[in-house]
């Protein structure tokens, strides 16, 4: 078995030759080329310093990974197309993978099934050539996984304006952004409702989270919202309740679920590098038995969760959204995601905890993943409903 084979890296059950067209693998074999030439070499320094080098998206911009070269319209347009590039991305940093899905992903998806046909028509365009940077916006400072009933900033109608007050937490790449997704409580009806935010917009203040131990490049910070107004032509026509975000929130699962898959095929491949030359008792340490035990359980793990999220896309992509299923992508392969980086850890002993052999970077950025979009508890609440018939949310 040849195992980093894959334009993808590891695959070695072929799925990227199964569900990919061969434009849309060359596509990404592309990404995963520059990648490793141009932004790869670039993450350590970016860890140290806590940092987003401006090489990455000047890298990744020009590739049009959203509208790729020779990709029919469709497939680059498909939750498969989209997982596989995330798939990549994390393979090379979690943190450019963040960054590059807070775009692509969650802005993007929150503008698309959030937006009236019209608006959303009018800026994916934008969008794609990130001409338009935008962040979305949703957890507060003390809501997070209870935002659903708990969420405290409010819009409040005001002619053909809206006054928004509130405050936004964890929100990635917004230090960045032209335009921030916001999603806010319409105090009239009680019901959710989102709105296109400039970042430069009179009564907006943001002040960055420092002293991060994962996703260290990837810059997050609170928005302050004092008074803010925004016109009824800023706020995406489509989002009218929790249910609408829940939706929104539904398709965006998927990307994590990938991402934890990658981030476990970028942990495995840096561990097989260090094992052919690290040598301890006058041989190889990938010799070793115990070693290689733990080498094919880390495999097992990451073939594993990429097998979950291919047939979950797959269900994606033929109009089968449902909350459990991508609940349960999301909770498995981040939680196996914990067990494939400590394992990698394991393995390289103390030089584990060093940035230059780029385990460190993996193993710190899977507990950031077994917490975002869901926690494993939200996320097995999810599971547990579909199972019984019973909701067990307080």
């Amino acid at each position: 078995m040849t195992i980093t084979a894959s334009a993808i890296g590891i695959d070695p059950y072929g799925f990227a030759e199964t569900h990919l067209s061969g434009p849309a693998r060359a596509a990404l074999a592309e990404l995963a080329g520059v990648l490793d030439r141009e932004v790869r070499p670039l993450m350590a320094d970016a860890w140290e310093t806590a940092t987003m080098p401006d090489g990455v998206l000047d890298a990744l911009i020009p590739l049009n990974l959203m509208e790729p070269r020779d990709v029919p319209d469709h497939e680059a347009r498909s939750s498969m197309f989209a997982g596989f590039r995330n798939y990549v991305l994390a393979r090379a940093d979690v943190s450019v993978a963040t960054v590059y899905n807070a775009q692509s992903g969650l802005f993007r998806t929150a503008c698309a099934l959030g937006g009236a046909p019209e608006q959303a028509e009018n800026l994916d365009p934008e969008i794609r050539s990130f001409a338009l940077k935008g962040v979305f916006a949703l957890t507060e400072p003390d809501h997070g996984s209870d935002i659903a009933g708990g969420m405290a900033t409010t819009a409040r109608r005001d002619g053909a304006h809206w006054v928004l007050d509130g405050a936004k937490r964890w929100i990635g790449g917004a230090s960045s952004a032209d335009v921030f997704a916001v999603f806010a409580r319409d105090i009239a009806d009680g019901q959710v409702k989102a709105f296109i935010v400039p970042r430069d917009a009179p009564g907006v203040a943001l002040s960055p989270i420092s002293g991060k131990i994962a996703l260290r490049p990837m810059q997050n910070a609170v928005i302050t919202l004092t008074g803010v107004r925004v016109s009824e032509s800023n706020r995406l026509q489509g989002v009218n309740s929790w249910r609408d975000v829940s939706r929104i929130l539904r398709a965006m699962r998927s990307d994590v679920a990938w991402i934890a898959a990658g981030l476990q095929a970028g942990a495995l491949e840096a561990t097989l590098s260090y094992v052919r030359k690290r040598e301890q008792f006058g041989k190889p340490i990938g010799g070793f038995q115990l070693i290689q035990e733990k080498l094919a359980r880390m495999l097992g793990n990451t073939v594993a969760s990429l097998a979950m999220v291919v047939q979950l896309s797959a269900r994606q992509d033929a109009g089968d959204f449902s909350d459990e299923n991508s609940a349960l992508a999301k909770m498995w392969t981040a939680l196996h995601a914990r067990e494939t980086v400590a394992l990698a850890r394991e393995i390289l002993g103390g030089n584990g905890i060093l940035l230059e052999h780029d385990v460190a970077r993996f193993f710190a950025d899977a507990e950031a993943v077994y917490s975002y979009e869901g926690t494993h508890e939200i996320n097995s609440l999810i599971v547990g409903r579909a199972l019984t018939g019973q909701s067990a949310f307080a």
